[in-house]
């Protein structure tokens, strides 16, 4: 028996067979071309067969994964329309007379090599995407499927690590865990296994060899072990430890219908986080008592152009209809960053997680801002609808967003078109500077909404998406918890609620942390509402 660590991805269990992922070789021959203009339409003609598939596992992850997690195929489409990218292969092509899957394979690697040599952690993450879309180029310009395996039976998958147009193409019945050599935590791929509930372990390292192909494994993703060819000693234990945890999904299912209750009569309100209409299912599916957080940003995403107000206003209404009467909190859009939309025409920022996004854009940008704002007013007529302002750091911008609302009520009044007057409106605490100002914030607002991730992120000054800085990320940090317990104090001092909508709140290691602390609601991905559940009736807080 061989036995491996890695860090985990994804608490479960699973048992099969090994299997490697095998990519197809492919060797680039370089040749001499005569007519180069036709090479290059060659070029951008396969482009566009590359982006429109991109576009199909886009719309196949929004299926799989919700639109946060199918975003980096969009980001992949702008990759090809890149115009560094394409100068560079076009000007190989014609300077050097050279055929287009040669031009393609000396960018990808100049490409690749550039970005890792960066300091940025997040550009680092984007080599391995230019090398993802390179290689979708090159099997179009040479006629050749990109790789899509097929598995007889379920299996567990084994890799050095996988790019997320790889793992989105498995057929997930046949998909039993991933096990992989390398890979970080905070990953496209990592996020996407997360999504689908799907056992996982990363950074095995370069012990997890290729010779284990069709071996017999157990992934214990709890501890993040492997083992190859367990004993039956092993066996059992681990069977046993699938069988508790099957125990534990079906003892959940009874939660359904209970309330969120401590043991000392504490209540709490439980919602879920969505990124799309047809999450919603899920979200009732789960017992949520309503949606702490709806990312509007996919009906930007989703869009070639603008979203227009009516979209936008049946997108928010069939949500509000469909909940039918319990709480919808829709944050305005989040675009910027990590998510683009071409059609924004946003420059390249250095540091974009620091850059112009969010509410900054709505500030600057108030015709984009007014047409989501009398959608959401207006759909606001059909249901309980909130709306929260994101990466808000001073009061100041909350002034400047209240005129612009009461601009677009007036507007909406003076056309006859009916809208829900008040509004309860809040703000999304992410930043230091908005959990320092908190008591003048409280003021302004009817409620806050922790976004824990880019709070950690800014608090610690770390890339959560950098291998390198893991030893050091530490959501669990007390100057979080200081931060988050001053916007609480100061949001009750003010008679408002608080919550939390970041990844943290479904930390059931700290959920009697955030009950003491003071905070009214947790937010979480659907699959985690009645864990949270269980562990709130539990607690006995005073």
């Amino acid at each position: 028996m061989v036995v491996l660590t890695g860090k985990s991805v994804f608490n479960d269990v699973c048992m099969g067979k090994l299997s490697f992922y095998k990519r197809n070789e492919r060797v680039i021959k370089r040749y001499k071309v005569e007519d180069t203009e036709a090479e290059t339409k060659r070029f951008e003609s396969a482009k566009a067969s590359a982006i429109e598939q991109l576009g199909g596992l886009y719309q196949k992850a929004l299926q799989d994964v919700g639109e946060a997690n199918a975003a980096i195929f969009e980001i992949h489409q702008m990759m090809l329309e890149d115009l560094d990218y394409c100068e560079s292969i076009i000007n190989i092509i014609t300077s050097q007379q050279v055929n287009a899957e040669y031009a393609v394979g000396v960018t990808a690697d100049n490409f690749s090599a550039m970005f890792e040599a960066m300091d940025d952690a997040y550009m680092q993450g984007r080599a391995a995407d230019v090398r993802d879309v390179s290689e979708r180029l090159i099997a179009v310009l040479s006629g050749q499927d990109v790789d899509q395996k097929t598995y007889n039976e379920p299996v567990i998958i084994a890799a050095d690590d996988l790019v997320p147009s790889e793992t989105i193409q498995l057929d997930k019945s046949k998909v039993l865990g991933f096990a992989m050599q390398f890979g970080s935590a905070n990953s496209h791929t990592a996020i996407l296994a997360r999504s689908m509930g799907i056992p996982a372990v990363i950074g095995l390292g370069e012990d997890f060899l290729e010779s284990f192909d069709g071996q017999e494994a157990i992934i214990d993703g709890f501890t993040g072990t492997v083992y190859i060819e367990p004993d039956e000693k092993t066996k059992r234990e681990m069977e046993q430890k699938k069988k508790e945890v099957e125990q534990k999904k079906e003892l959940l299912s009874k939660l359904k219908g209970k309330e969120n209750i401590t043991l000392d009569g504490r209540k709490v309100n439980i919602f879920a986080n969505i990124g799309n209409p047809s999450d919603v299912g899920s979200v009732l599916t789960n017992d949520a008592g309503g949606i702490g957080l709806f990312r509007s940003e996919f009906l930007y995403l989703e869009n070639e152009d603008f979203p227009t107000e009516e979209q936008q206003f049946l997108a928010y209404k069939q949500v509000a209809e469909t909940m039918a009467g319990k709480k919808v909190i829709i944050r305005t859009l989040d675009i910027g960053a990590d998510k683009q939309a071409e059609y924004f025409h946003l420059d390249k920022e250095e540091n974009p997680a620091l850059g112009y996004r969010a509410i900054r854009i709505c500030l600057t940008r108030t015709e984009i801002f007014k047409t989501q704002l009398r959608a959401l007013y207006r759909a606001a007529v059909f249901g309980n609808i909130s709306i929260m302002f994101p990466m808000i750091t001073s009061v100041e911008e909350i002034k400047n967003i209240n005129k612009i609302v009461a601009e677009v009520k007036n507007e909406l009044e003076q056309e006859g078109i009916p809208y829900k007057k008040e509004v309860e409106t809040g703000i999304m605490i992410e930043t230091p500077a908005a959990a320092l100002v908190s008591d003048e914030l409280a003021k302004e607002v009817d409620f806050f909404s922790v976004g824990t991730n880019d709070l950690t992120q800014y608090t610690l000054a770390i890339d959560r998406q950098n291998q390198k800085l893991e030893p050091f990320y530490n959501p669990h940090h007390k100057a979080i918890l200081k931060l988050i317990k001053m916007a609480a104090d100061n949001a009750h001092k003010e008679g408002k609620w608080i919550g939390i909508c970041g990844e943290l709140g479904a930390d059931t290691s700290l959920t009697e942390e955030f009950l003491r602390i003071g905070i009214d609601e947790l937010s979480v991905s659907p699959s985690m509402i009645l864990e949270l559940r269980k562990k709130v009736r539990e607690l006995k807080i005073d």
